[in-house]
């Protein structure tokens, strides 16, 4: 096991899983997760030379879980990473790696804050450059007004979202992780769901679990989340046009680190708004983009789903460095 340590970044302490001694690797999670989804990574990355650092955040498990709603967009997310990587390495950029909600992130702050990064790997959402329109207006475009469910408008309402989630935790995250998993036959997310309907409504709870989550894995994430509850993890969907206004003013700017993708063909997020030249569109935004690799078979959770293969492009790719 990795050792843990909290760092205080003033506004909020964040819980860092870190292992290795080196340059600094950060790795940022998504939902619902926690530095524990890199548990394959850290080991590899920190006997490559690097400091690995897998941290929880803001809202999640050992961090700090701030209550308003706003405490939750990309403009305080950015600013704990950078804050994050000077205070463990004062001295030198660090390397991003994000995953789900994590590769906004880390894309952003590569953007924002280039004095902090040093390069950035994205799995699962790849970059498309700054956003020409808020996400809550393509959502509402795309399926709310045609009465089609979509989970993050679900998330909207303060409350439900959570009690569903937190009746049974168990229950919720093996339903959720398995209906986008590579292991799940198509048509287990529901498609002809309406909006109104729950996240979890129509979701099937597998019997076994795919062998990439072990149910010591499970209960790790059970844990956590029963702990912390998910209103912190739930907020950071609330912030769409907050974010559109702040992201905004960077309209112009291109991602210049050296950058990698790494996908999953069977990931929903690759084609939830239409299928597109994703490449074609990073390229033109991280002109040092290294390669973008979809992985054959692989679902949402790419590095826990694929951990072998996973590793092998991101240690390749961060010696080249």
């Amino acid at each position: 096991m990795p050792t843990f340590r909290d760092i205080d970044l003033g506004e909020v302490t964040l819980r860092c899983a870190m292992e290795g001694e080196g340059p600094l690797v950060v790795m940022v999670h998504g939902f619902p997760e926690s530095w524990y989804s890199w548990r394959h990574q850290i080991g590899p990355i920190a006997k490559a030379g690097f400091t690995a650092c897998a941290i929880d955040v803001r809202g999640y498990g050992g961090s700090s879980k701030p209550h308003p709603i706003e405490a939750y967009d990309m403009e305080h997310m950015v600013a704990d990473v950078a804050a994050l990587v000077e205070r463990l390495s004062p001295e030198a950029p660090a390397v991003l790696i994000g995953h789900d909600w994590g590769a906004p992130i880390v894309w952003n702050t590569a953007l924002i804050r280039p004095d902090r990064v040093r390069a950035v790997a994205g799995l699962s959402v790849p970059y498309t450059g700054v956003p020409q329109r808020s996400m809550s207006e393509m959502i509402e475009a795309v399926f709310t007004s045609q009465g089609r469910f979509f989970y993050q408008a679900w998330f909207q309402n303060v409350g439900p979202a959570e009690a569903e989630l937190e009746a049974d935790v168990r229950a919720g995250l093996r339903k959720f992780y398995y209906a986008i998993s590579g292991d799940a036959p198509d048509g287990t997310w529901p498609r002809d769901k309406t909006h109104g309907q729950s996240l979890l409504e129509g979701l099937v709870d597998p019997d076994p679990f795919p062998a990439w989550l072990t149910d010591a894995d499970l209960d790790y994430y059970v844990g956590e989340f029963e702990r912390s509850g998910f209103r912190g993890p739930i907020n950071r969907y609330r912030n769409h046009d907050r974010d559109f206004r702040y992201l905004s003013q960077f309209q112009g700017r291109r991602i210049e680190q050296p950058s990698l993708f790494i996908g999953g063909e069977r990931d929903l997020v690759l084609s939830m708004f239409g299928k597109a030249d994703l490449v074609a569109l990073m390229k033109a935004e991280m002109p040092k983009l290294h390669s973008a690799d979809v992985l054959p078979g692989c679902g949402h959770w790419t590095q826990q789903e694929r951990p072998d293969e996973v590793n092998a492009r991101l240690l390749a790719w961060l010696k080249s460095l």
